[in-house]
């Protein structure tokens, strides 16, 4: 059986490696600990295709230790004990490596616990989704977490050479790749995605000759044509998820409902299903409307209790809400506006009538002093500065036009007159 391409170009060294810079480049931080061969227990949390499996490959082969590897879909807790079994009789604290680690139920994570903590193997864990939401705490705080970030055009443009390069040998073909915006658009920064379509163009097109000439609609065409083999790993995953959440976003219950339904038969983790649409809540929907936010954590919490297959009247009574809900980003415009004035701005004095007065000292020197209590004025408000005196008058939040929020501004503007300029 031949070796996908993916696979027969994925590197062995560091020096090979295309991509996370931030943690792999000359003096990052991960090629720091992988050179001076004190490597601690790691998650791994990225986007898929982005090198999480071929890094914990190279740090292993790098320190020369064993490599265990096992898949949260096929793998349990007898499958854990065992190579923890095979690491304690090698004594040398090998790698063991698990993709999908969310995947992982508490007590499939549990039985990690006690080989970690003991340095009997050195966990490295890779996972899609937020550790923090899908790894217990206790294995978490015994981890380090890097981010793998999207792999940019030139990383993609570089690997797009690498591929061409080893199917002209393998296939003794000559390949002309004269538009790649459609590799570049189909690979969505996914690096199996990419090798994947570049594979199947080169097979597709070489049964007609061995010059091969790739075009955008050759691309695309191709693709479209061979969709179930060329997603044969499930990369589509995330494009399904993706027309779900902008159904969701564009007020189309129709086609929100149709992607949710695909996601369940492909035995989609209701949990991953029920976590994009609290997260949709209030980035898409907000204080237009706050009982999407409530109705969401309460999907969330009912589909742990239900699951399969009753929960998916849940799901999908929680997702034709959000569709049909009213809509507003001003919640996720405001936190992106305020980290900017952080970044800008940097770490400004909090202003002194408001600082916690605790000490007799701090008393003395103007902490807390001049501080009004809001509930011993008319309408439980009086004017006060809150800001930093270099970002007074910042506006951060934006009532949208909507009922709710249209309130929300009256009552704003009512309170601080012209200052925010509501």
């Amino acid at each position: 059986m031949l070796v996908p391409l993916a696979e027969q170009l994925r590197p062995s060294d560091l020096n090979d490696y295309i991509g996370q810079e931030h943690l792999v480049g000359k003096d990052a931080i991960l090629r720091k600990a992988i050179e001076s061969g004190n490597v601690p227990s790691m998650i791994l949390w990225g986007p898929p295709g982005v090198g999480k499996t071929t890094l914990a490959y190279i740090i292993s082969k790098q320190l020369k230790r064993g490599f265990y590897t096992l898949s949260a879909v096929s793998s349990g807790v007898k499958e854990v004990r065992e190579v923890i079994s095979k690491a304690t009789e090698s004594g040398d604290s090998p790698f063991l490596f698990i993709d999908e680690i969310h995947r992982f139920s508490k007590s499939q994570q549990d039985a990690l616990l006690g080989a970690v903590e003991k340095g009997t193997v050195t966990f490295i864990g890779a996972t899609t989704e937020n550790p923090s939401f899908e790894v217990i705490s206790p294995l978490l705080s015994r981890c380090q977490i890097y981010i793998l970030k999207p792999l940019e055009e030139e990383h993609l443009m570089k690997l797009m050479l690498l591929g061409k390069e080893s199917l002209e040998k393998q296939y003794e073909v000559k390949i002309d790749i004269q538009e790649p915006e459609g590799l570049l658009r189909i690979s969505g920064g996914d690096a199996r995605k990419l090798f994947n379509a570049i594979e199947l163009i080169v097979t597709t097109e070489m049964k007609t000759g061995k010059n091969i000439v790739i075009t955008n609609k050759k691309t695309i065409g191709i693709i479209q044509q061979n969709l179930a083999f060329y997603d044969k790993k499930g990369e589509m995953h995330y494009d399904v998820v993706s027309a779900f959440i902008k159904s969701l976003r564009g007020s189309d219950p129709n086609a929100a409902v149709y992607w949710l339904a695909r996601m369940v038969d492909a035995g989609e983790d209701p949990k991953f299903i029920a976590r994009r649409m609290l997260i949709l809540a209030s980035e898409d929907i907000g204080n237009a409307n706050p009982n999407a936010l409530l109705l969401a954590n309460a999907c969330f919490q009912a589909i742990d209790v239900i699951g399969y297959p009753e929960c998916e009247l849940i799901l999908s009574q929680t997702a034709i809400y959000l569709a049909c809900s009213v809509k507003s980003n001003a919640s996720y415009l405001a936190i992106r506006k305020a980290h900017r004035a952080f970044k800008d701005h940097g770490d400004q004095p909090v202003p002194l009538h408001i600082r916690n007065a605790p000490t007799k000292l701090m008393k003395n020197i103007g902490y807390g002093k001049d501080y009004k209590y809001a509930h011993d004025y008319e309408k439980n408000f009086i004017e006060q500065e809150f800001l930093p005196e270099k970002l007074t008058n910042s506006t951060f939040y934006d009532p949208q036009d909507n009922a709710r929020e249209n309130e929300l501004r009256l009552r704003l503007k009512s309170l601080w007159k012209k200052k925010y300029g509501y």
